[in-house]
């Protein structure tokens, strides 16, 4: 036994990186679950859906906080202990979450379930990369970055099933069993990874971060509720650039920074911060509108809208095992820059469908697009990483923790941008539902698109060799 799970570590498939990639699933499965719940859960608390949104804001919220110190806390308590705890804090806060009898213990809940996902994922991706040879970091990367692909679009769908067969409370106690399970597992499996040196925590880092993740996250959440000031989304956001720029001072002259900004010298991780970035934001904009498009544009029922978008779900799943051959014999400039047009192109498709493109052309646009954006987020998580020394990568993995946390949010706030800029070329143009179903979300697509297009002018400082270390593909 102790030779097959040393095989399987030599391959990249180590016990804990599948372990870390369940309790990923897990994480973002239920930031995404509860979407199609929020009627049944408005009617229990006997308040309005809109204001469960302060739920969802609160988890992000406490996310955006606790992200950039999980480095700092991993070093200092090791990744298993902290990986373990963290498992605990987000089972007991799920099942809290499920019998919260009123809105405001859900909302405090939902804080402690935000503060165990915050360190769950940072810390579990850390022990696993500083665990798996170079050479093998393609498979465990692709490993650990299916559940965030795969959990927001089986997440509305099943949340749906849950609080049509059963009660939205099960969305939160089924994690019970998986938390318990996955949490004796960790205490086994997960490598007790710690820095010797003793750092001292960086108080004005944390709190200046803290100001402009929370103030970033505020101000996003304001487009589009009642009552929205103009004054104070202004406000918040100049708040957020105000601190975001007093950190990196800070982080530039700390003696120990919080966040070390060393690894953005190193070109191959720069690239996945910046046009990297764009990317996950276009991708995170995808679940959310295409169920728009198809139960508000074109008038479909949620159920059989939920079918067409799994069809994203299985071009994921279909492309996995072929991902690491790719990044190999391509090398990872050439496929993220081919693999990226492609990726584009798909995402304008989507703006060509209508309620009359027949089920099988729409499943193949979305199964296709599903393997694009499939490989190119595995090719550039894994980039990011490649060329970090060991010494580099506690503080690596925090910042890219941090973008991706915040690439996410803005995603759907990038769809929403994208609706209204649909909204008011429709109006301005002259077109509406009945001349031309879902024009907005349509035009929405092509926004992203030409986001996702801008992000990928990034790979092309790139040179040929870039991560051959991890993809061992020979220049020339």
């Amino acid at each position: 036994m102790a030779e097959q799970d040393t095989e399987t570590a030599r391959r990249g498939l180590s016990p804990a990186a599948l372990l870390v990639a369940g309790a990923f699933f897990m994480e973002f499965l239920d930031g995404t679950v509860i979407a199609t719940a929020l009627p049944d859960m408005a009617k229990s608390f006997g308040v309005d859906a809109v204001d469960l949104n302060i739920g969802i804001s609160a988890y992000l919220m406490t996310l955006a906080v606790l992200i950039p110190a999980s480095g700092w806390i991993a070093d200092r308590f090791g990744a298993r202990q902290v990986f373990t705890t963290a498992l605990a804090i987000f089972t007991l806060a799920s099942v809290l979450c499920g019998l919260a009898p009123n809105l405001e213990t859900f909302v405090a809940m939902r804080v402690l379930q935000g503060a165990g996902g915050a360190l769950m994922v940072p810390v579990g991706r850390l022990a696993v990369l500083r665990t798996t040879p170079k050479e093998h970091l393609i498979t465990a990367i692709a490993t650990l970055t299916w559940p965030a692909l795969i959990a927001p679009i089986i997440g509305p769908p099943l949340g749906g099933f849950i609080t049509s067969y059963a009660d939205w409370r099960w969305i939160f106690f089924i994690n019970l069993p998986f938390g318990l399970i996955a949490m004796l597992l960790a205490w086994r499996i997960i490598p007790e990874v710690r820095d010797a040196s003793r750092r001292r925590f960086d108080l004005p880092g944390f709190l200046a971060t803290a100001l402009a993740m929370v103030s970033l996250v505020w101000a996003m959440e304001l487009p589009g509720a009642p009552g929205f000031s103009l004054p104070l989304f202004i406000g918040l956001l100049a708040l957020s650039v105000a601190a975001f720029l007093f950190a990196l001072r800070h982080f530039r002259r700390a003696a120990a920074p919080m966040i070390r900004l060393d690894a953005m010298r190193i070109p191959t991780f720069a690239v996945t911060m910046y046009g990297g970035s764009l990317f996950r934001c276009s991708i995170s904009a995808v679940p959310f509108l295409l169920p728009l498009l198809f139960q508000v544009g074109f008038g479909m029922d949620a159920f059989h809208s939920g079918l067409l978008v799994l069809a994203v779900f299985v071009g994921n799943l279909v492309i996995k095992p072929a991902t690491t051959p790719l990044i190999r014999h391509l090398g990872f400039k050439r496929l993220l820059i081919g693999n990226g047009i492609l990726n584009v192109v798909a995402l304008a498709a989507c703006a060509w469908l209508t309620p009359q493109t027949p089920v099988w052309l729409v499943l193949l646009v979305l199964g296709l697009g599903g393997v694009f954006r499939s490989v190119q987020f595995t090719g550039i998580s894994t980039l990011a990483f490649a060329d970090v020394p060991a010494a580099q990568m506690s503080y690596a993995n925090t910042l890219f923790s941090t973008a991706t946390q915040l690439a996410i949010g803005l995603g759907i706030t990038l769809g929403t941008a994208g609706i209204r800029l649909g909204e008011a070329i429709g109006d301005g143009l002259g077109l509406g539902l009945e001349n031309m179903p879902g024009i907005s979300f349509r035009i929405a697509f092509l926004f992203i698109a030409a986001v996702s297009l801008v992000g990928l002018l990034d790979t092309l400082r790139l040179t040929r060799d870039a991560g051959q270390s991890v993809s061992r593909k020979a220049a020339g």
